[in-house]
């Protein structure tokens, strides 16, 4: 099957090397990101960086180095993003809880370097 990634460089094998995270904190820029451009009322490209930070996400996923608990996390992140970009917002979840969470991974990302 092929798939086109918008992170080609990442998807061949690089964001693979990348701590958990530092992973978690690129995921975040691009949620902040596509919050930033939602709030701009320009929703092509909040999509687009949602696309983006979706397709990071589902890379971390298929990341074989984390286990279930870390795994069940980053997926249900995933759930909670898509599902206050372009859901319903069923877990009544806001921009800065969001920023706040993924924050602190680019934190310890840049602390770890």
């Amino acid at each position: 099957m092929d798939v086109n990634f918008q992170h080609n460089d990442l998807a061949a094998g690089r964001w693979f090397e990348l701590s958990l995270d530092n992973q978690l904190g690129n995921i975040g820029a691009e949620v902040g990101r596509s919050i930033n451009w939602k709030n701009k009322g320009n929703h092509k490209q909040s999509a687009r960086a949602l696309d983006r930070g979706l397709e990071l996400f589902d890379l971390t996923l298929a990341d074989r180095r984390w286990n279930q608990p870390k795994l069940k996390e980053i997926a249900r992140a995933r759930e909670v993003v898509c599902d206050f970009l372009v859901g319903d917002n069923e877990y009544k979840s806001d921009e800065k809880s969001l920023n706040n969470y993924f924050t602190q991974f680019a934190i310890a990302a840049r602390a770890n370097r």
